[in-house]
């Protein structure tokens, strides 16, 4: 800021690149068929909607086709069942929260079932059971061949491109290992933010400390630990710090924070005394995500239409920078992970039945073979005769 010491980092400048690629590539390649997303609104939640109608602007803006549709809450999964088999939406996002913590008669939380009934070819947010597997497992590519990436959620990887952009990450070091030797501390272990945040920097070679209200765990190399040292003691070892906590009351004390930090605010509230922030010398603070959040989730509709729905078929995805997925996973880094690189390490799937056809002509052959071996056997007797 000016006369200040404290650098505030501008989301939107972030947001621009992807934006204008994102257009650039429509344009050029999908004029007389769009990628399509769908909203489904089945709350009355104030901010919810304020995402939905940013949401729309912004698709509208960057040649992309958009419906809201507003649905009571208890027809919101058979909105859904029709949205995953409609051919003509290639992406979906719900706007949460819908039912909060309520439980659900399938198990768990209702939302988070809701997650995972989005089908994986129309999942934009990336939170799907599927994707949040090859993301835990560091499996980048959905195929063998390593030409259709996965998508990641898109608030943690706003998060990451932020991290990118003020040069947190060392692009001169190999995927897997950019964040090496980086300290960082996630304040929100949610499933939506924190936690997937916490694996992607791991992924990429952090220690991570996730904070949540009542514990700290050490993350690392696909394992966490619980760790008795004090939150303000981890922020003052930190490069990074990501501040998600959604309550106007939380405050994280300033005093804790080195000079130099980056200070990412994910939550809706701030989280930190931004006055007394800017008194830090050289910390870098970015105050909100939003407007890369989207840009991303516009960026994952892109790669799922190309993966999934598109008569153009693209050999390398989006041929934006991402430091999860532009290349393969060094041997080591996979090895030490007890991970090949291989597309083997998705989850199982059930083996599909044989076809009719196939068991009649099978079973045709053993009547068949039988009937040759019976009326040998009865010619050699009847000779014997």
């Amino acid at each position: 800021t000016p006369g200040g010491i404290m650098i505030k980092v501008n989301a939107a400048d972030i947001a621009t690149p992807f934006r204008q690629e994102i257009r650039d590539r429509i344009t050029a390649r999908y004029t007389c068929r769009k990628p399509k997303l769908l909203g489904l609104l089945a709350n009355s939640d104030p901010a919810a909607r304020r995402y939905a109608e940013w949401t729309g602007r912004a698709c509208t803006a960057d040649e992309i086709e958009y419906e809201l549709r507003e649905v009571d809450k208890m027809g919101l999964e058979a909105a859904l069942r029709a949205a995953n088999t409609d051919p003509s939406i290639h992406g979906i996002i719900i706007y949460y929260p819908v039912f909060g913590a309520e439980p659900s008669f399938y198990g768990g939380h209702m939302d988070d079932y809701l997650r995972d009934s989005i089908a994986p070819e129309k999942d934009v947010e990336g939170l799907s059971h599927l994707y949040r597997y090859n993301l835990y497992h560091n499996i980048r590519f959905m195929d063998k061949q390593r030409t259709r990436k996965c998508v990641l959620p898109c608030t943690p990887l706003a998060v990451v491109k932020i991290l990118e952009s003020v040069q947190v990450y060392d692009e001169t070091k190999s995927v897997g290992n950019r964040l090496r030797g980086k300290k960082i501390t996630v304040i929100n272990r949610s499933e939506v933010v924190g936690r997937p945040l916490a694996a992607l920097l791991v992924n990429d070679g952090a220690t991570v400390w996730s904070v949540d209200i009542d514990s700290v765990y050490l993350m690392e190399h696909q394992c966490m630990s619980r760790v008795d040292s004090p939150v303000e003691e981890l922020c003052r070892q930190s490069d990074v710090i990501v501040l998600g906590v959604p309550s106007p009351k939380y405050k994280l004390d300033t005093s804790c924070i080195s000079p130099g930090t980056v200070v990412v605010n994910v939550a809706s509230f701030k989280n930190v005394d931004v006055d007394a922030l800017s008194q830090i010398q050289g910390v870098k603070f970015v105050s909100a995500v939003g407007k890369v959040t989207v840009a991303l989730l516009e960026r994952n509709l892109l790669r799922l239409y190309e993966n999934f729905h598109s008569p153009v078929v693209v050999a390398d995805g989006m041929g934006m920078s991402d430091a999860r997925s532009d290349k393969e996973l060094p041997p080591s880094q996979s090895s030490q992970h007890g991970l090949s690189s291989r597309q083997e390490d998705t989850p199982p799937r059930k083996t599909q039945p044989q076809s009719p056809l196939v068991l009649a002509t099978f079973l045709l052959s053993v009547v068949s073979t039988t009937a040759i071996f019976f009326c040998t056997w009865k010619l050699s007797r009847l000779s014997r005769v």
